[in-house]
């Protein structure tokens, strides 16, 4: 990167390099950059990326410092999505993350996971936001549908030109899945869809939505891809969350919804890149919190130099490290093709619950600012609740590893009233 690249590169105020990018300063960009990405990367980690893995993660961490710290507390504070960001979410170029061709990027998980990180560091809301358009909706697309439809959905998907949801969930069946009560009926040119679903993300002003139902015929789960208004579909916004309030969750319901036999799709990324949201919160939290205690005094000397808050600010980072290493590992095992489903589900679950231990440790360092949105760390402490519980609960997720460890099922309990 040379001297005209420095010049472009602008620095929120009060990050820690703001003012530091002086066209006369003796500090070369490369390590630089180096720098200011290594508050939280205490072992180099980073030396484990390429220089195209380092340099998206690069990129989307200027985008998300400048363009969407400064306004995100307010948009948190409406429960309302910022949707002017959108054009520019698509021109970055990682939505779609790990799809070839269509138009898509074609990244490596790990590259995918370093610019979902990296938006979650930020916002946890937006990198849901890209986390159901890339790895649940596009990812169903791209590996179940026939080259006609992802040649029509997958190009302006990925540019968010089209916004897609993803629903599974319905009011009665969370983590059983394999109870779905909607359904979709075979009739001449096409299905018919009733039932109800819950929290699909997105799904407010999607374009397009990827609804899971169960086949009268065959009693089997297929998916469908649903245009956004189509006649018997009503999409109600779910109010009143604590957690994720940016995220426009609803709940859906699907009355003779008639959807072309061309749009029926034949039916572990995505707890991957869970994991991977939730060390981007904990990153963010605790780069606030270091910053937080060197600037803050109580009798006259910062927070910093006190005992008990340096062990807690030493856990944050000793958990970072460690969650970083798994997901990074998990990442190269699903590039490779090696993954296995309890690997994915024992990811989420470990990295999910040491981040949830980081956020809690954050809010503690802050005090009472902790719990205002202006201070970063309470909206956070917040949405790593959502992140937690989606892509399948701790409870699941160990239990699938359970099951994979020992081959016994305890999944689905017998019980006698």
């Amino acid at each position: 990167m040379g001297m005209d690249l420095m010049r472009s590169l602008s620095f929120p105020p009060g990050s820690h390099w703001a003012g530091r990018d002086d066209p006369g300063s003796s500090i070369a960009v490369p390590c630089f950059l180096h720098r200011w990405l290594a508050v939280s990367d205490y072992y180099q980690l980073d030396e484990l990326l390429t220089p195209e893995e380092n340099d998206l993660r690069i990129k989307i961490r200027l985008f998300m410092e400048n363009d969407v710290a400064p306004i995100i507390p307010q948009y948190w504070e409406t429960a309302v999505f910022p949707f002017h960001l959108i054009p520019k979410l698509g021109s970055l170029g990682f939505l779609g993350g790990i799809i070839k061709g269509h138009e898509c990027p074609g990244l490596s998980a790990t590259a995918y996971a370093m610019c979902i990180s990296e938006v979650a560091r930020v916002d946890a809301s937006i990198a849901s936001f890209c986390l159901v358009q890339s790895c649940l909706a596009m990812l169903c697309i791209a590996q179940l549908g026939s080259e006609s439809q992802k040649d029509k959905y997958l190009p302006s998907l990925s540019k968010l030109h089209k916004v897609c949801a993803y629903a599974l969930t319905e009011p009665d069946y969370g983590s059983d899945a394999s109870s779905l009560n909607t359904v979709a009926r075979k009739v001449p040119g096409g299905w018919v869809l009733n039932g109800r679903k819950r929290w699909p993300g997105n799904s407010s002003f999607a374009d397009v939505l990827v609804v899971l139902a169960r086949n009268t015929s065959t009693n089997q789960v297929n998916g469908f891809i649903v245009n956004g208004g189509s006649p018997g579909l009503k999409i109600s916004k779910i109010e009143n969350k604590v957690s994720m309030r940016m995220v426009q969750n609803c709940d859906i319901e699907l009355k003779n919804v008639f959807v072309p036999e061309d749009d029926s799709l034949s039916l572990a990324f995505s707890r991957v890149m869970a994991a991977w949201v939730s060390i981007g919160i904990a990153v963010g939290v605790y780069d606030a919190c270091r910053r937080y205690l060197g600037e803050r005094k109580q009798w006259r000397v910062p927070l910093a130099a006190f005992q008990l808050n340096q062990e807690k600010l030493v856990r944050m980072l000793g958990n970072i490290q460690a969650m970083w290493l798994f997901g990074w590992r998990l990442c190269k095992l699903h590039g490779s093709g090696k993954m296995t489903i309890g690997q994915a589900s024992l990811g989420k679950a470990w990295i999910t619950k040491q981040a949830r231990e980081t956020v809690a440790l954050g809010r503690e360092l802050f005090g009472g600012n902790g719990i205002v949105t202006d201070f970063h760390v309470g909206k956070a402490f917040c949405d790593m609740e959502t992140v937690y519980t989606y892509e399948g609960s701790y409870e699941i997720n160990a239990l699938i590893v359970a099951r994979e460890i020992t081959g016994i099922s305890s999944i689905r309990p017998t019980s006698r009233l």
